[in-house]
């Protein structure tokens, strides 16, 4: 087991050698609620988010709620939904996520079965700090198409490609988000009225 201490607004543990009947059990366990889990053939990684990571995370939720409701974009929001598949053995809770090209596909569902149902279309994660599983590798495998990452400094959209993510300055999913512009929000969500943040990205798609 080893820890990451919680140095800029998360906490991260890694346990090795855990089941996945284990791994399924923790996810059913309300003492983890709060907690986002992620499972690779073996390895867990439970992450404890703190006020830095929650505030991130919703401001660019709230940014990407605004742009789709403005440009009229059909969307689903999954959240911290939790997607796994037994057969790889592996599973995750992103911060954020979304269903657009496919949101038809799920709507009305109760649970998401991804060896018959689409992964989200895009994945958001607030990255204060290294995860020791490789995210992108558990992603890809999954065949999630776009996932949005956020270091507390920098936003960076990857696409999929193949089995691997390339950077990219644009979304697929959301095509026209103004990624420079939430960017810059984001570095400001500690010193100034989160409403007038949201605010400025709004007139800032009508100019």
């Amino acid at each position: 087991m080893s820890t990451i201490n919680a140095i800029r607004g998360e906490q991260r543990m890694l346990l090795s050698s855990i089941s996945w009947e284990t791994y399924v059990s923790l996810i059913n366990d309300t003492q983890s609620a709060g907690k986002l889990l992620t499972y690779d053939r073996g390895d867990l990684e439970i992450m404890s988010p703190m006020m830095p990571h929650e505030t991130a995370k919703r401001l660019l939720a709230r940014m990407i709620d605004r742009f789709t409701e403005i440009n009229q974009i059909e969307v689903q929001s999954s959240s911290s939904t939790t997607f796994r598949r037994a057969d790889i053995q592996r599973g995750f809770e992103a911060d954020e996520s979304y269903y657009v090209q496919n949101a038809p596909a799920i709507r009305g569902k109760e649970q998401i079965d991804l060896t018959i149902d689409p992964p989200p279309d895009i994945v958001i994660e607030i990255e204060m700090s290294r995860s020791a599983i490789n995210k992108l590798a558990l992603f890809a495998s999954m065949g999630v198409p776009e996932v949005w990452r956020y270091n507390n400094s920098r936003l960076r959209i990857e696409r999929l490609d193949g089995q691997n993510y390339a950077q990219t300055d644009t979304s697929v999913s959301l095509p026209g988000f103004p990624l420079k512009i939430a960017e810059n929000i984001l570095s400001r969500r500690a010193s100034e009225n989160e409403t007038q943040l949201i605010r400025e990205f709004v007139r800032s798609m009508s100019k």
